[in-house]
Protein backbone atom coordinates (compact mmCIF):
# COMPACT_ATOMS: atom_id res chain seq x y z
CA UNK A 1 0.00 0.00 0.00
CA UNK A 2 2.87 2.29 1.05
CA UNK A 3 4.37 1.72 -2.63
CA UNK A 4 0.99 2.57 -4.38
CA UNK A 5 -0.08 6.05 -2.24
CA UNK A 6 4.04 7.11 -2.95
CA UNK A 7 3.82 8.21 -6.71
CA UNK A 8 0.27 9.78 -5.53
CA UNK A 9 2.19 11.64 -2.80
CA UNK A 10 4.85 13.28 -5.03
CA UNK A 11 2.18 14.37 -7.75
CA UNK A 12 0.17 16.50 -5.70
CA UNK A 13 3.73 17.81 -4.53
CA UNK A 14 4.50 18.50 -8.15
CA UNK A 15 1.34 19.78 -8.69
CA UNK A 16 2.00 22.53 -5.93
CA UNK A 17 4.60 23.70 -7.11
CA UNK A 18 3.01 24.67 -10.35
CA UNK A 19 -0.04 25.96 -8.62
CA UNK A 20 0.99 29.71 -8.88
CA UNK A 21 1.05 29.25 -12.58
CA UNK A 22 -1.87 27.24 -13.32
CA UNK A 23 -5.26 27.64 -10.87
CA UNK A 24 -8.97 27.34 -11.67
CA UNK A 25 -10.85 30.03 -11.18
CA UNK A 26 -14.33 29.20 -9.24
CA UNK A 27 -17.09 31.53 -9.20
CA UNK A 28 -19.84 31.35 -6.95
CA UNK A 29 -23.59 32.48 -6.74
CA UNK A 30 -23.04 34.58 -4.33
CA UNK A 31 -20.45 36.50 -5.47
CA UNK A 32 -17.51 35.29 -4.58
CA UNK A 33 -14.37 33.82 -5.75
CA UNK A 34 -12.10 31.24 -5.47
CA UNK A 35 -8.77 30.12 -7.05
CA UNK A 36 -7.25 26.72 -6.75
CA UNK A 37 -6.97 23.25 -8.57
CA UNK A 38 -9.62 21.40 -9.00
CA UNK A 39 -9.12 17.63 -7.95
CA UNK A 40 -12.03 15.40 -8.17
CA UNK A 41 -15.74 15.75 -9.18
CA UNK A 42 -17.94 12.88 -7.60
CA UNK A 43 -21.58 13.33 -5.94
CA UNK A 44 -22.28 16.28 -7.24
CA UNK A 45 -19.18 18.20 -5.54
CA UNK A 46 -15.64 19.76 -6.47
CA UNK A 47 -12.94 19.18 -4.64
CA UNK A 48 -10.29 22.26 -4.12
CA UNK A 49 -6.83 22.52 -2.99
CA UNK A 50 -6.38 26.03 -1.82
CA UNK A 51 -2.86 27.91 -0.85
CA UNK A 52 0.33 26.87 -1.04
CA UNK A 53 1.38 25.19 1.99
CA UNK A 54 4.92 24.20 3.52
CA UNK A 55 6.20 21.04 2.22
CA UNK A 56 3.31 20.99 -0.69
CA UNK A 57 0.61 21.20 1.88
CA UNK A 58 -2.74 22.63 0.75
CA UNK A 59 -6.33 23.29 2.29
CA UNK A 60 -8.74 21.08 0.51
CA UNK A 61 -12.66 22.52 0.63
CA UNK A 62 -15.57 20.84 -1.44
CA UNK A 63 -17.84 23.14 -3.41
CA UNK A 64 -21.55 22.12 -4.26
CA UNK A 65 -22.28 22.13 -8.06
CA UNK A 66 -25.91 24.26 -7.00
CA UNK A 67 -23.61 26.58 -5.54
CA UNK A 68 -21.29 27.54 -8.49
CA UNK A 69 -21.60 30.15 -11.12
CA UNK A 70 -19.21 29.28 -13.07
CA UNK A 71 -15.45 27.31 -13.60
CA UNK A 72 -12.70 28.92 -15.36
CA UNK A 73 -10.00 25.94 -15.78
CA UNK A 74 -6.79 27.32 -16.52
CA UNK A 75 -4.96 23.80 -15.39
CA UNK A 76 -3.71 21.47 -18.15
CA UNK A 77 -3.33 19.51 -14.64
CA UNK A 78 -6.94 19.20 -13.51
CA UNK A 79 -7.79 15.81 -15.21
CA UNK A 80 -4.54 14.04 -14.41
CA UNK A 81 -4.51 15.11 -10.55
CA UNK A 82 -8.42 14.41 -10.12
CA UNK A 83 -7.79 11.07 -11.28
CA UNK A 84 -5.05 10.35 -8.80
CA UNK A 85 -6.28 12.55 -6.11
CA UNK A 86 -9.68 11.12 -5.88
CA UNK A 87 -9.32 9.16 -2.40
CA UNK A 88 -11.80 6.21 -3.89
CA UNK A 89 -10.02 5.59 -7.27
CA UNK A 90 -5.81 6.54 -6.06
CA UNK A 91 -5.17 2.97 -6.09
CA UNK A 92 -5.82 2.10 -9.53
CA UNK A 93 -5.56 5.42 -11.05
CA UNK A 94 -1.98 5.68 -9.77
CA UNK A 95 -0.71 2.79 -11.71
CA UNK A 96 -2.20 4.03 -14.94
CA UNK A 97 -3.47 7.52 -15.42
CA UNK A 98 -0.54 9.78 -17.18
CA UNK A 99 1.25 12.50 -15.80
CA UNK A 100 1.56 15.95 -17.76
CA UNK A 101 4.35 18.13 -16.30
CA UNK A 102 4.28 21.53 -18.26
CA UNK A 103 7.14 22.38 -21.02
CA UNK A 104 9.99 23.95 -19.66
CA UNK A 105 12.01 26.56 -20.93
CA UNK A 106 15.21 25.35 -23.76
CA UNK A 107 18.50 24.74 -20.85
CA UNK A 108 21.58 26.44 -21.67
CA UNK A 109 23.54 24.63 -24.13
CA UNK A 110 25.76 21.45 -22.47
CA UNK A 111 29.28 22.53 -22.82
CA UNK A 112 30.62 19.68 -21.25
CA UNK A 113 32.11 16.69 -22.05
CA UNK A 114 29.37 14.54 -20.72
CA UNK A 115 26.25 13.41 -22.84
CA UNK A 116 22.95 15.45 -22.34
CA UNK A 117 20.89 13.79 -19.63
CA UNK A 118 18.37 11.30 -21.11
CA UNK A 119 14.37 12.37 -20.90
CA UNK A 120 11.85 9.48 -20.22
CA UNK A 121 8.84 10.03 -22.21
CA UNK A 122 6.70 9.82 -19.29
CA UNK A 123 7.56 13.32 -18.52
CA UNK A 124 6.82 15.01 -21.49
CA UNK A 125 2.85 16.04 -22.47
CA UNK A 126 1.02 13.32 -24.12
CA UNK A 127 -0.38 14.10 -27.90
CA UNK A 128 -3.92 12.70 -26.78
CA UNK A 129 -5.79 15.35 -25.11
CA UNK A 130 -6.61 14.87 -21.33
CA UNK A 131 -10.64 15.36 -20.21
CA UNK A 132 -12.60 16.12 -17.37
CA UNK A 133 -16.20 15.03 -16.42
CA UNK A 134 -19.24 16.83 -15.47
CA UNK A 135 -22.53 15.42 -14.93
CA UNK A 136 -25.63 18.09 -15.41
CA UNK A 137 -29.58 17.69 -15.01
CA UNK A 138 -31.31 19.66 -17.68
CA UNK A 139 -34.41 20.41 -17.00
CA UNK A 140 -37.25 20.71 -19.48
CA UNK A 141 -39.48 23.87 -18.16
CA UNK A 142 -38.97 26.92 -18.24
CA UNK A 143 -36.88 27.86 -15.13
CA UNK A 144 -34.23 30.33 -15.69
CA UNK A 145 -35.46 31.44 -18.79
CA UNK A 146 -35.49 27.62 -20.15
CA UNK A 147 -31.57 27.43 -20.12
CA UNK A 148 -29.33 25.58 -17.37
CA UNK A 149 -26.05 26.54 -16.81
CA UNK A 150 -23.63 23.53 -16.43
CA UNK A 151 -21.32 25.72 -14.40
CA UNK A 152 -18.10 25.37 -17.07
CA UNK A 153 -16.44 28.09 -18.73
CA UNK A 154 -15.14 27.44 -22.02
CA UNK A 155 -12.41 28.28 -24.21
CA UNK A 156 -12.39 29.01 -28.13
CA UNK A 157 -10.71 25.96 -30.00
CA UNK A 158 -11.41 23.67 -26.49
CA UNK A 159 -12.91 20.18 -27.86
CA UNK A 160 -16.20 19.02 -26.01
CA UNK A 161 -17.53 15.94 -25.89
CA UNK A 162 -21.36 15.51 -24.32
CA UNK A 163 -23.82 12.64 -24.36
CA UNK A 164 -27.49 12.60 -22.97
CA UNK A 165 -30.29 10.45 -21.96
CA UNK A 166 -33.14 10.40 -20.22
CA UNK A 167 -37.32 11.23 -21.21
CA UNK A 168 -38.96 14.51 -20.30
CA UNK A 169 -42.57 15.44 -21.07
CA UNK A 170 -43.75 18.08 -23.29
CA UNK A 171 -47.03 18.48 -22.14
CA UNK A 172 -50.22 17.49 -24.32
CA UNK A 173 -49.35 13.51 -23.72
CA UNK A 174 -46.21 14.13 -25.97
CA UNK A 175 -42.39 12.53 -24.46
CA UNK A 176 -38.87 13.03 -25.94
CA UNK A 177 -35.67 11.84 -25.54
CA UNK A 178 -32.59 14.25 -26.08
CA UNK A 179 -32.68 13.04 -29.73
CA UNK A 180 -36.18 14.80 -30.42
CA UNK A 181 -39.53 13.96 -31.89
CA UNK A 182 -40.62 15.39 -35.07
CA UNK A 183 -43.21 18.29 -35.15
CA UNK A 184 -44.02 21.55 -36.26
CA UNK A 185 -43.25 24.53 -33.76
CA UNK A 186 -42.32 28.03 -34.97
CA UNK A 187 -41.28 29.18 -31.79
CA UNK A 188 -38.76 26.83 -31.21
CA UNK A 189 -35.07 28.16 -31.60
CA UNK A 190 -34.28 25.69 -33.69
CA UNK A 191 -36.63 25.25 -35.97
CA UNK A 192 -35.57 22.88 -38.48
CA UNK A 193 -34.23 20.18 -35.63
CA UNK A 194 -36.30 18.13 -33.63
CA UNK A 195 -38.75 19.32 -31.13
CA UNK A 196 -37.39 18.33 -26.90
CA UNK A 197 -34.35 18.09 -28.62
CA UNK A 198 -31.18 18.88 -26.16
CA UNK A 199 -29.19 22.08 -27.56
CA UNK A 200 -26.24 24.06 -26.41
CA UNK A 201 -25.10 27.38 -26.26
CA UNK A 202 -21.69 29.40 -25.54
CA UNK A 203 -22.08 32.48 -24.05
CA UNK A 204 -25.33 34.51 -22.89
CA UNK A 205 -25.29 36.82 -25.19
CA UNK A 206 -25.23 34.15 -28.20
CA UNK A 207 -27.64 33.14 -30.94
CA UNK A 208 -25.78 30.45 -32.46
CA UNK A 209 -27.57 27.35 -30.89
CA UNK A 210 -26.02 23.72 -31.31
CA UNK A 211 -27.90 20.99 -31.26
CA UNK A 212 -26.80 18.34 -28.85
CA UNK A 213 -28.84 15.46 -29.36
CA UNK A 214 -27.79 12.09 -27.72
CA UNK A 215 -24.39 12.97 -28.58
CA UNK A 216 -22.00 15.45 -29.80
CA UNK A 217 -18.17 15.74 -29.95
CA UNK A 218 -16.84 19.70 -31.30
CA UNK A 219 -14.79 22.39 -30.76
CA UNK A 220 -15.86 25.54 -29.02
CA UNK A 221 -15.84 28.52 -31.55
CA UNK A 222 -15.97 31.02 -28.82
CA UNK A 223 -15.41 31.69 -25.00
CA UNK A 224 -18.22 31.32 -22.13
CA UNK A 225 -20.21 29.60 -20.25
CA UNK A 226 -21.99 26.58 -21.52
CA UNK A 227 -25.54 26.18 -21.25
CA UNK A 228 -28.32 23.52 -22.09
CA UNK A 229 -31.82 23.78 -23.00
CA UNK A 230 -34.32 22.04 -24.57
CA UNK A 231 -35.53 22.68 -28.38
CA UNK A 232 -39.05 23.99 -28.25
CA UNK A 233 -41.19 27.09 -27.86
CA UNK A 234 -43.28 26.36 -25.06
CA UNK A 235 -42.04 25.08 -22.22
CA UNK A 236 -44.94 26.15 -19.34
CA UNK A 237 -46.10 22.40 -19.19
CA UNK A 238 -42.69 20.54 -19.64
CA UNK A 239 -41.37 18.11 -16.65
CA UNK A 240 -38.31 16.47 -16.10
CA UNK A 241 -34.86 16.29 -16.54
CA UNK A 242 -32.32 14.83 -19.59
CA UNK A 243 -29.02 13.47 -17.82
CA UNK A 244 -26.11 14.71 -19.19
CA UNK A 245 -22.08 14.40 -18.90
CA UNK A 246 -19.93 16.67 -20.21
CA UNK A 247 -16.02 16.08 -21.26
CA UNK A 248 -14.03 18.78 -21.27
CA UNK A 249 -10.44 18.88 -22.61
CA UNK A 250 -8.37 20.18 -19.58
CA UNK A 251 -6.44 23.14 -20.51
CA UNK A 252 -8.38 23.90 -24.14
CA UNK A 253 -7.85 26.83 -26.17
CA UNK A 254 -5.14 27.72 -29.37
CA UNK A 255 -2.44 26.43 -28.84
Amino acid sequence: MKQILRPFCCLLIVLALFAPALADTIRLKDGSVIRGQVIAFKDQQFTVLIGSGAQGRRSRTTIYVEDIESIEFDSATTAAASALANEDTATTASSTAPVYQPPRNNPPPDTSNNPPPRVSNQTLPSSSPTFFTIKVAVRADNANNGWSNSGLVVRKGQRLRITATGRVSLGGNRFATPAGIPGTDNDKLMRTEPTGALIAVIGDDNDDFLLIGTRRDFVAQRDGVLFLGVNEGNLADNTGTYDVVIEAEAGGGPR
